[in-house]
């Protein structure tokens, strides 16, 4: 196999990077190229203090998910110390063995400053050098013999990327969305990245919503698909208004259907696992179960243990007397988002106009008033319809009639 070596801090890997050794695979003939993030670079002493090698590598694994064009070597972080190409080099052909020289991909802001290089003689000597466009437009004067490859150029830079983090100013679209996930979740490098007004809830991440996110895409049809991150989106927005957090309340709502594709014995078979009765009304309707059977999966499939989630997403569809605020608020955004049809404009407007963010005892009595106004209108759609109502369902319903004439 024949192989190319692309060598560098990526602090963050952005996709400047991704497009360079696309354009290199798609110029050339290389099976593949590796990408060796640097312990630490001769030339950039200090620039890695602030995040570790772990982060980077990560950063760089995440980028490059499912594409065999690309992998990772990390002998360089092994090796710790000042990172020379030379040992890079070496290693590389003892252990990969590859189909004639190894190129040594070089970008023109590099190539320059070639002879600097150590031992930069027996470097062109082992590796087929290759330059590509990074900010020259012309062909580039070089020492050693070499292939230019006449590659566009995406401006984008890794210092650019972080200074941006660091000036809260956007950046989210210079990095795969992997990427961009692991520097949320890991806070790096800067206010850019500054958590929510709330705490996240435990066990919550941006890397475990993306997970959910895809499980939902893939297993439901586009249709109810759509449904589920509609109703992450309002369940987002209702956290944010009534000072929960809204990762949670993103996460239960893109989650909250993954039981729906499934058949009936699979369904009673799941909702018997959270040590919960079956109700007449289930067992006639086994379709009612899809919430407590997505709990069951989010919990064992998914490593999810987070009580007020798991709740959530359980009761999102008959509601519970024993709903707490995030199960509250993913009942409201199931019953209104914007996909939905036949829902009260009032009742919609409510949902959708109100102003925030809330606090305390504010935020407790709002959000009861929009979820007892959302359970009021779908009770009365079911009746209208003269379809069936659950006794949990009727339970709340007279706790909601109750809590107002107190």
């Amino acid at each position: 196999m024949r192989y190319a070596i692309l060598g560098g801090s990526f602090n963050p890997v952005h996709l400047g990077h991704l497009f360079l050794a696309d354009a290199v695979l798609a110029e050339t003939d290389y099976d593949r190229i590796i990408l060796i993030p640097a312990f630490q670079s001769p030339f950039k002493p200090g620039e890695l203090e602030a995040v570790s090698p772990r982060d980077r590598a990560d950063m760089l694994a995440a980028s490059i998910a499912g594409d065999p064009r690309l992998t990772i070597d990390d002998c360089e972080i092994r090796r710790e110390g000042v990172s020379y190409t030379i040992d890079t080099v070496r290693d590389i052909i003892r252990r990969y063995l590859p189909e004639g020289k190894p190129g040594l991909i070089l970008g023109d802001d590099l190539a320059a400053d070639f002879l600097q290089w150590r031992q930069a003689g027996e470097l062109a000597e082992l590796a087929d050098i290759v330059i590509a466009r990074r900010r020259f437009s012309g062909e580039l004067s070089y020492p050693y013999p070499c292939r230019q490859i006449k590659n566009d150029v995406m401006e984008i830079s890794s210092s650019a990327v972080r200074e941006r983090i660091a000036g809260g100013k956007g950046w989210r679209s210079l990095v795969p969305p992997a990427v961009r996930v692991i520097i949320e979740d890991r806070k790096l490098y800067g206010p850019g990245t500054e958590p929510p007004e709330t705490a996240p809830a435990e066990g919550v991440s941006a890397e475990l919503i993306i997970r959910l996110e895809n499980a939902a895409r893939e297993s439901l049809n586009p249709g109810r698909f759509l449904h589920s991150r509609n109703t992450a989106l309002l369940a987002w927005d209702l956290c944010r208004r009534f000072g929960l957090d809204p990762q949670a309340g993103y996460l239960a709502g893109i989650a909250h259907d993954l039981g729906k594709p499934l058949g009936e014995k699979a369904l009673i078979n799941l909702a018997k696992r959270d040590g919960g009765d079956i109700s007449r009304l289930e067992r006639k309707k086994p379709s009612l179960l899809h919430g407590r059977a997505a709990a069951v999966l989010l919990e064992e499939r998914f490593g999810i243990h987070n009580k007020d989630i798991l709740e959530a997403v359980a009761w999102h569809t008959e509601g519970s007397a024993v709903m707490g605020p995030l199960g509250k608020v993913l009942y409201i955004a199931d019953k209104i988002e914007v996909s939905r049809s036949g829902i009260d404009p009032v009742v919609r407007e409510a949902g959708f106009a109100g102003s925030g963010p809330l606090s305390g005892g504010e935020a407790g009595e709002a959000l009861d008033r929009l979820f007892g106004a959302v359970l009021d209108d779908t009770v009365s759609f079911l009746r209208e319809k003269k379809l069936d109502i659950s006794g949990e369902t009727l339970r709340l319903l007279e706790q909601m009639k109750t809590r107002k004439t107190d």
